[in-house]
């Protein structure tokens, strides 16, 4: 990967962790607000929304930014601006129909949800499917054009526009039933901002809306298995915010109250946690898509290899880096963040599976820029069956770890097969050495978190021995890690010196331009008086 790419990654990534940090105190405080309760309303009708948003734009903008990267190489500006044309188009048809007949039938729908509080909530947020598709596509503009910078922007403002409104309207909620829907407002909010800003930013910069005709097949046929595997997605996340408290309550004895909640600390607190990796991989992908795409349809075999390995290398790191963390402070965070030391005791005991799930991720992402997407659907079904089958057998044993040992499954499995492919379409990829001494280090680095965290809590309460831990175990991980040579410092001394030499270069430049202005004035100063 070029310096360039490595720079915009920095960038997308700084946003993205931004955004994801809001994101997630706003959790916190919504936990602290309406309680576990509200906080599992507010999940399962946000759970069921996304499978709508997902059916109806989620392989858009992947397929938009493939087909903007194609265009840019042939100088097409008008097949650009009719690929666009062509997404607004295939998300419209499929999102106003759906949400004409919720709306009109909506006594219908109740059997979506477990608890018909639920329903009020995703009613408020639905209208927000038409605007937020259209924004999907606009999303997938940015990215074919390598405009990361004004992508990463809306992101971030639509996301402090919803902690923002969300907290100001959340505290004066008279209930759980009645957080969840003030929470659902501030979210509808949000995406009309994202929508309206990416539109007029589309035209400013001479994006016109064109007659679509020609890129609608080629756009379809390339979304349509992307969108299948992540409405999938959405579908198990809804069928699972479902199934898993009707589980509970059938087969360990829990009232729904106590399921729904049970639920909402899983998925709502100690879920989110364990996702952190998935923003800085998102940037990753978001990055890297094109130029992989580009490198392929190329055949520029040397580049495309390079930059799997490296990809691979990235999601191992980002992994095994931050499990010692998990592992080490997880029971602290849960207490010190949710008052909730369940939401804890899980993270801590589930950090492992940030391995499965970030190679998952990325390996997605990359066979998918390969025009691999049919197989990365057919890998994401046999994990979901993984999944299932572990709700089904595990929640009588272990209760809510059901949950967990699922996701763990689905990540193995999918991640095993992803892997399997790219051997076979990359021939020559290295990974195998890094995996070990990432593991090996991770590993080293869990047993000294695990004990520093023993030791300082003995003295300390938990959230100065949290921060007092994570500090030094994070300065422990990195030397770990640098000396097992899973990272170098040669890029970043590379880059600082690039850096010094430009600016030494801008300051003689400089010097010598005033130099020279000095000299012809004076120049012209003699003539004068001759």
């Amino acid at each position: 990967m070029s310096t360039s790419i490595y720079k915009t990654t920095a960038q997308v990534t700084f946003f993205s962790t931004v955004e994801k940090t809001l994101s997630f105190v706003y959790r916190i405080i919504l936990s602290r607000a309406i309680g576990a309760e509200g906080l599992g309303i507010y999940q399962i009708a946000l759970s069921v929304f996304s499978v709508f948003l997902t059916a109806a734009s989620s392989g858009v903008p992947i397929t938009v930014s493939r087909l903007i990267t194609k265009q840019n190489a042939l100088g097409n500006t008008a097949g650009k601006n009719a690929v666009v044309t062509a997404g607004i188009v295939s998300t419209l048809i499929f999102t106003v129909p759906i949400c004409v007949i919720i709306f009109c039938g909506q006594k219908f729908f109740g059997f979506l949800f477990s608890d018909e509080r639920c329903l009020e909530v995703f009613l408020i947020i639905l209208p927000g499917l038409i605007i937020t598709s259209v924004y999907s596509v606009m999303r997938g503009a940015f990215w074919g054009d390598r405009q990361f910078m004004p992508y990463s922007l809306i992101e971030l403002a639509e996301d402090a526009l919803m902690v923002g409104l969300g907290c100001a309207l959340v505290f004066g909620a008279d209930g759980a039933a009645d957080g969840a829907r003030r929470a659902a407002i501030a979210v509808f909010v949000s995406y009309v901002f994202s929508f309206a800003v990416s539109l007029f930013w589309y035209f400013k910069k001479g994006g016109r809306l064109v007659n679509p005709s020609k890129q609608l097949k080629p756009l379809l046929s390339s979304s349509l298995p992307v969108t299948a595997m992540r409405t999938s997605t959405s579908l198990l996340n809804s069928l699972v915010a479902v199934l898993m408290p009707f589980l509970l309550v059938h087969m360990c004895g829990m009232t729904d109250s106590e399921a729904v909640s049970l639920y909402g600390i899983a998925a709502g607190m100690a879920v989110p946690i364990l996702f952190i990796p998935s923003s800085l991989i998102g940037s990753i992908a978001v990055v890297l898509a094109p130029e992989l795409s580009e490198n392929f349809y190329k055949n520029r075999t040397e580049l495309l290899k390079a930059d799997v390995e490296k990809s691979l290398k990235a999601a191992i790191l980002i992994a095994a880096m931050l499990i010692p963390l998990l592992f080490a402070l997880g029971g602290d965070a849960g207490e010190v963040l949710f008052s909730e030391p369940l939401s804890g005791e899980i993270v801590e005991n589930c950090c492992f599976i940030l391995l499965p799930m970030c190679l998952s991720m990325i390996t997605g992402t990359v066979l998918n820029s390969m025009n691999r997407e049919k197989s990365t659907l057919i890998f994401y079904f046999c994990g979901a069956a993984a999944m299932l089958a572990c709700l089904a057998a595990l929640t009588p044993v272990i209760g809510i770890y059901s949950y967990a040992a699922g996701l763990a499954a689905s990540f193995i499995i999918t991640a095993a097969l992803n892997l399997r492919l790219l051997k076979k379409l990359c021939r020559g990829t290295k990974t195998a050495g890094y995996f070990f001494r990432a593991a090996a280090a991770c590993a080293l680095s869990c047993a000294f978190g695990r004990l520093l965290e023993g030791l300082l809590a003995n003295y300390l309460p938990p959230l100065l021995c949290m921060i007092v831990c994570g500090i030094i175990l994070a300065a422990f991980t990195a030397v770990t890690f640098l000396v097992s040579g899973t990272y170098s410092l040669e890029p970043l001394k590379a880059y600082l010196k690039r850096r010094a030499e430009a600016k030494t270069y801008k300051i003689k430049s400089a010097f010598k331009r005033r130099r020279h202005s000095s000299t012809r004035a004076a120049t012209k100063s003699a003539a004068d008086a001759e």
